[in-house]
């Protein structure tokens, strides 16, 4: 007869994640919570999903594993929405089929509801911190609303059996901010998608390269928390060390400052939003990959230019920071030293061998991150919130 703890490993779980942003729309964290779902589901749990209406479901109604709310426009940040908060609509649903867990991956009012939704009826929640919001708050002219909006989010988290954070540096900032109860769950990477095979000689022709020019490519929404002003520098300060060779910059991507890069960087080939195998495609027929940003949690594209076998350029930090070493398998700079990110990025280029050796080791590195090692690791946090239960104090319903 199997024990009662073999029993809790072994039982499928009723799991609902809750969250604003799901494929396809495109952004790092849809794309983990479309992983992390997909798991899930392949694992045999039962997952409900809650979130905002998108333009695709016009015609799509709530069922068992589906539960659409209303959404509002994100000020500053088009295609993106809050969730309409819905606490009678949770509640009402909740009473009826019992989650086990809750999973709420962001927020805002959505999340909110759905947070309070579930210490009124005992249920156990994970969250996730999956974007800084209190750091973009600066970049979008609202340093005034940093201070309030970090300490939202600590309380929003701490009333939670558990955070879950993608990269050790995030956990860390996080604990100095005096948030509790954290945990890491980070991040993997379809290695049969993203793969060096994907180089498509035509790809390059029509940006203007032969086989021994390089692109110099970067992917991910243009806006302004990205700190997108470096890459301009950088792929300048490229040019002039090595004027006699052939450099191409290319934007894959798309977002607010688009119109405002293309102005400032004419000879740079936008090549808009990419999926699926097209983006697979652009990332493998670059040579070095530039990522600027110092405000991720994460950057789930540092380990898809890594499986790409792209020469990476990024600060130490989130997932540069765990996945390249410097020099072996794509270089690092300090978190804002603009000049050691430069001259990181024209060492790279320095030697043939050296760029070549850094690619083949970036693959080797990122074919080993899969998803499926992660997905476990996340199914064990929520089982594990589950039997812990909910022993975080009530608090009042808002901060």
């Amino acid at each position: 007869m199997a024990s009662a703890d073999t029993e809790v490993m072994t039982t499928a779980l009723h799991i609902t994640l809750i969250t604003e942003t799901f494929p396809p729309e495109i952004n790092g964290v849809a794309n983990t919570l479309g992983r992390l779902c997909d798991g899930l589901r392949a694992r045999g749990h039962q997952v409900e999903l809650v979130r905002p209406r998108q333009v695709c479901d016009q015609s799509a109604g709530s069922d068992d594993e589906l539960l659409l709310c209303r959404g509002w426009p994100l000020p500053g940040y088009p295609g993106l929405q809050w969730g309409q908060s819905s606490m009678h609509k949770l509640l009402r649903r909740w009473k009826r089929h019992r989650p086990d867990v809750l999973y709420i991956a962001t927020e805002g009012p959505l999340g909110l509801s759905a947070l309070r939704a579930a210490r009124r009826l005992g249920i156990s929640v994970v969250s996730g911190f999956h974007t800084n919001f209190q750091q973009y708050s600066n970049q979008y002219g609202l340093s005034l609303l940093t201070r309030l909006l970090t300490h939202y989010l600590r309380w929003f988290h701490n009333r939670s059996t558990l955070t879950l954070v993608p990269s050790v540096s995030q956990r860390m900032e996080l604990e100095r901010r005096q948030f509790e109860r954290l945990a890491l769950l980070s991040r993997g990477v379809d290695s049969q998608l993203f793969h060096p095979a994907k180089r498509l000689n035509a790809l390059r022709e029509q940006w203007g390269l032969g086989d021994n020019d390089i692109a110099v490519i970067h992917v991910g929404r243009l806006a302004p928390e990205k700190n997108l002003g470096l890459l301009k520098r950088c792929f300048d300060t490229l040019k002039a060390t090595y004027p006699q060779r052939t450099l191409k910059l290319i934007v894959v991507g798309d977002g607010p400052q688009r119109l405002l890069m293309e102005g400032e960087m004419p000879e740079a080939i936008f090549c808009g939003s990419q999926r699926g195998e097209a983006l697979a495609s652009h990332y493998a027929s670059g040579d070095v990959f530039l990522f600027p940003s110092l405000t991720e949690t994460f950057g789930n594209v540092v380990l898809e230019a890594l499986a790409s076998g792209l020469g990476v350029v990024a600060y130490d930090q989130a997932a540069a920071a765990q996945h390249i070493r410097h020099g072996y398998n794509g270089v690092l700079a300090m978190p804002g030293d603009e000049d050691a990110f430069c001259d990181a990025a024209a060492w790279m280029l320095e030697e043939r061998e050296t760029l070549r050796c850094m690619r083949l080791n970036a693959r080797q590195h990122a074919s080993r991150q899969g998803w499926a090692a992660i997905i476990e690791q996340f199914e064990g946090q929520l089982r594990g919130a589950c039997v812990q239960g909910q022993t975080i104090p009530d608090a009042a319903l808002l901060p």
